[in-house]
């Protein structure tokens, strides 16, 4: 099936962009890399009048480091992010995340930040820039907003974004030298679409855990935050035991929805085996396992 009829805007800029989602209405699209958009206009789930591309738009293309965070324009490719200097120093997880986030090609043609503005709840990306913490900026004619990561996923492929308003970049913070990472993946080939991941950081004081972030996804409708068990894990210097427990309390209020790729009880299960290897790798790397 082909797409359905649509005008084409070339964005020259992050404000052009924004005058045109004022000019067009509800009816027109933000396009960056289009490796989510473009397949639902091929099956119309999505058919807007106008698609606004900001590929060439030479203000979002951008990554930088400042003020304890990594800022990602818009316009940024994965493949160009996984492999960044800056991001592999200082946001491994989000690196890690996106090298299990598709195929080579559509890691060269798709977007960060398109990834996150998409919403899917089963997604890579999403779970690790919310395991970072930090922030989406929007941006609409004549003014920006922050807002943070936590209250950014509101639903499946829903979000805090207002019609007229477009991600001009996402900013992860930056956890301290030292922190262990890990991304974990289950799926049912090589690179084909996750049925359960983890993201996971955790700060170490000494043997104990000081900090810990937890979130998995392809568990409910959004990335999701395990709070308690990462409440439950600081302060407990980490045995074998202690991982399982806290695997356990991820998983335990968990919900999952049911589909192709398995029930929500598999899942659920799934979930915990998910957690307990990917903090057993982030404790080996910051030093913290016994």
């Amino acid at each position: 099936m082909k797409a359905p009829p649509f005008e084409y805007v070339r964005a020259e800029s992050s404000a052009h962009a924004a005058e045109s989602l004022r000019e067009f209405g509800t009816d027109s699209r933000i396009l960056a890399g289009g490796q989510s958009l473009i397949p639902l206009m091929s099956i119309r789930l999505a058919s807007p009048s106008h698609l606004i591309d900001i590929g060439r738009a030479d203000d979002l293309s951008f990554i930088s480091a400042d003020n304890g965070s990594v800022a990602i324009g818009a316009g940024a490719r994965q493949w160009t992010v996984e492999h960044d200097a800056t991001v592999l120093a200082k946001v491994p997880l989000l690196a890690a995340a996106i090298g299990r986030s598709g195929q080579v090609p559509i890691r060269h043609r798709g977007t960060v930040v398109g990834s996150i503005a998409h919403g899917d709840p089963s997604a890579e990306i999403p779970a690790a820039f919310l395991a970072h913490g930090g922030s989406v900026v929007a941006e609409r004619v004549g003014s920006t907003r922050s807002i943070p990561a936590a209250d950014f996923f509101q639903g499946a492929y829903m979000t805090a974004l207002e019609d007229d308003e477009l991600v001009r970049e996402v900013r992860l913070d930056v956890w301290p030298d030292g922190t262990g990472h890990a991304f974990e993946e289950f799926s049912h080939s090589h690179e084909s679409w996750p049925v359960v991941t983890a993201a996971v950081l955790v700060e170490m004081n000494g043997d104990a855990v000081a900090r810990a972030s937890i979130v998995m996804s392809g568990v409910a409708g959004t990335p999701t935050k395990a709070s308690q068990a990462e409440a439950n894990l600081v302060g407990q210097v980490p045995t074998e035991e202690t991982i399982a427990d806290i695997a356990a309390i991820a998983a335990a209020d968990l919900e999952p929805f049911s589909d192709v790729f398995g029930s929500g009880k598999y899942r659920k299960k799934v979930a915990a085996a998910m957690v307990r290897r990917a903090l057993t790798t982030a404790l080996s790397r910051s030093g913290g396992q016994s």
